[in-house]
């Protein structure tokens, strides 16, 4: 344990520079106190680590220094390979790029964790978008992908849901979610998300701009999608499902809803259940509770319950003329003098 933590500590020093002995100790998920001690391990054995004093100290190695380490297990080789996402390379513009790193990765590694490579890409594929939809492929990904990297300043015009804007912005990361791609862009010191599909014109300027040091697109994405989804679902609804469709909501349902539905009671003598989960706005919540057909009673909100009367009254109404062509003691039609019965 101890040799695989003295390891990492050397490769994320040499990968980031300056680190704090807090960082590495979060990251190696152990004590400040042990961190000292490692680092002092590493000083001994004549790895030259040495600190920095200061509100923005921390440890760094020796400028020039390389840890040379070619020691991958069979479980970290095969996590290389999954790691490649072809799809995605290819829509940037990567797939060459990322299919020759392969090649040389598997000429370096020992033939039996070659072996542990091409097992990992023959069982296992990643396959983005949802089901019965395809990935998007936005004529500009490549360019703003450009842009993010060489942190340049883009000028687009972009469709909102409400209307086209110009935006002068400057491109920090790129996200793929669910197939579609989006870009996490600063205007005005704010960060912002585009969905890069909706971008209608796009000039990638010669303005370079100063990368942010304090911004994590990660923790930005996780943070803005916890955001979107109570956005989304602000409200709440108790219903009544039918035993058919309680098996189905795990898959029909969105996961922030899965996450936050609530059981109530016990089941009925017909097996229906009771749930509180959280709702959309009124006109998308009653879209979503009509996907579920019969097998669903909306209990309350009282405005919820009265909005789904109306809108099954609209469909009644809409179909009121509809002819059940499957009665039994409907006519048969008649051709030319055939009186048949």
């Amino acid at each position: 344990m101890r040799a695989s933590r003295l390891i990492n500590i050397l490769t994320t020093l040499q990968a980031k520079g300056l680190v704090t002995a807090e960082a590495l100790a979060d990251e190696n998920d152990v004590s400040v106190r042990t961190i000292y001690r490692d680092i002092d391990a590493l000083s001994l054995s004549g790895i030259p680590v040495y600190s920095e004093r200061g509100s923005d100290g921390g440890y760094r190695l020796l400028d020039g220094y390389r840890v040379r380490l070619n020691g991958l297990t069979p479980a970290e080789a095969e996590a290389m390979f999954l790691s490649g996402i072809p799809g995605a390379a290819a829509d940037l513009g990567l797939e060459t790029l990322m299919a020759g790193a392969q090649k040389k990765l598997t000429a370096a590694l020992p033939e039996d964790l070659r072996q542990s490579a091409r097992r990992m890409q023959q069982k296992f594929h990643l396959d983005a978008p949802t089901w019965l939809a395809e990935g998007e492929q936005p004529i500009y990904l490549q360019a703003i992908a450009d842009a993010v990297w060489n942190s340049k300043r883009i000028r687009m015009r972009y469709r909102s849901w409400t209307a086209e804007k110009n935006r002068i912005a400057e491109p920090l990361g790129i996200v793929m979610k669910g197939g579609a791609w989006y870009l996490v862009a600063r205007v005005n010191d704010t960060a912002r998300t585009y969905r890069i599909s909706r971008v209608l014109d796009l000039i990638v300027t010669e303005e370079r701009f100063d990368w942010p040091t304090d911004f994590n697109l990660a923790q930005y994405w996780n943070e803005n999608t916890c955001r979107l989804e109570r956005e989304l679902y602000p409200n709440w609804a108790v219903i009544r499902l039918s035993p058919w469709r309680l098996k189905e909501i795990e898959h029909m349902a969105a996961p922030y809803v899965r996450a936050h539905l609530e059981f109530i009671g016990e089941p009925d003598e017909h097996g229906w259940r009771t749930i509180r989960l959280p709702v959309a706005h009124e006109r998308m919540a009653v879209s979503e509770m009509l996907k579920l057909g019969t097998e669903v009673d909306v209990v309350d909100p009282p405005e919820l319950r009265l909005a789904m009367r109306r809108a099954v009254e609209t469909l009644m109404n809409r179909y009121a003329d509809a002819v059940d062509v499957t009665r039994s003691d409907q006519a048969a039609p008649t051709h030319g003098n055939d009186r048949r019965p």
